[in-house]
């Protein structure tokens, strides 16, 4: 419920009250209001029913103190120019063009059209870009990337086609006798879904590396679909400088993108946190009740019939998915990704 449809009700509520008990005195004391106030109340009502209850404010704008319409008009263009710019950043950008107007004028601008935060700066140029067919300009590209990745650290993940966005994810399953500590590297589709995972006895840039290498690049090359980026957590077998990390080198070399999710947040990969969830009760679980593993390629090569499974048997009621397997998704889809492709039909035209 609205603040002033708040206030209006208690108004009223002090008015029937006072004809309830017949005493205005006793009925100020219950609602805490003065006497005075409550002949102020009655007067309005009587005068202009409910709506005139309404709280009007004591503070009246000024135009006349207003900055002049042409510096209003410049600070709402710089405003989706280049969204991402502070109110002393575009002050002073604005001084620069000969417009002279104090960051708090720029807030106060802001305010008065509703974008005196980044996100509303960039949902006013969003719908300034679908009404008028806009071109969008370099700073204006880094804003809206700024913004899906500041989605994505918070768990919202944007995913267009299969190839377009995998997350990869270290799991760790367990110390075995016999075996030893075992790593699970896990990489997920994000659109269709479709997962690989692999096992380790240790955790480090070369297993992540062989993971991608072994795995998941050799099946989007076989399926004629480039793998365009990769979401992880800042693990340091994910993160370091490529010149002496082996996993940020090979996603160099294979022209893989990389994007890392925000500090000490796990659920902002939570498609792989819920992955290992499932894995963990459907397969993990049950597999180490039925059977003494000697070896992790015994367990590895179970573990690559339940992922077998997994894509192409059990259906998944993810946001892409509509019930359909992870692999029936990806086959469905496989024409979005294709489409996309810059290079190729740049080439075919």
């Amino acid at each position: 419920m609205r603040t002033e449809t708040k206030l209006i009700k208690t108004k009223l509520g002090l008015i029937n009250l006072a004809e309830h008990l017949g005493n205005v005195s006793q009925a100020c004391r219950m609602m805490g209001y003065s006497r005075d106030s409550f002949y102020r109340i009655k007067e309005l009502y009587d005068t202009g029913g409910e709506l005139a209850l309404k709280e009007v404010s004591r503070r009246k704008a000024l135009p006349k103190n207003r900055v002049e319409l042409h510096v209003e008009e410049a600070v709402v263009l710089l405003a989706t120019e280049q969204p991402a710019l502070g109110q002393v950043r575009a002050s002073n950008e604005l001084r620069k063009r000969g417009i002279f107007i104090s960051p708090c004028g720029v807030r106060c601008v802001w305010q008065r059209h509703d974008m005196e935060t980044f996100s509303k700066r960039l949902a006013a140029l969003e719908a300034k870009v679908a009404q008028e067919g806009l071109i969008l300009t370099e700073a204006q590209m880094i804003a809206m990337e700024r913004k899906r990745e500041k989605r994505e650290a918070s768990g919202e993940i944007e995913t267009e086609h299969p190839g377009y966005l995998g997350a990869q994810d270290t799991y760790y399953v367990g110390n075995i006798k016999g075996v030893g500590r075992i790593y699970q590297q896990t990489f997920i589709d994000t659109y269709s879904k479709v997962a690989f995972a692999k096992l380790y006895d240790r955790k480090n840039a070369i297993t992540a590396a062989d993971m991608l290498n072994d795995k998941v690049v050799p099946f989007f090359e076989e399926q004629q679909i480039p793998l365009l980026r990769i979401l992880i957590d800042r693990g340091t077998e994910y993160c370091g400088k490529a010149e002496y990390h082996e996993y940020e080198l090979y996603l160099q070399i294979e022209n893989i993108e990389h994007s890392k999710t925000k500090v000490k947040s796990p659920q902002s990969n939570g498609i792989c946190e819920r992955f290992h969830r499932t894995i963990q009760d459907e397969f993990y679980a049950i597999a180490f009740r039925k059977k003494l593993y000697e070896s992790l390629e015994s367990l590895q090569k179970d573990l690559d019939q339940w992922i077998e499974e997994y894509n192409e048997q059990r259906t998944h009621s993810g946001k892409h998915c509509f019930g359909r397997t992870p692999w029936e998704t990806f086959v469905a889809s496989k024409e979005l990704a294709t489409t996309k492709m810059i290079d190729k039909n740049y080439q075919s035209a």
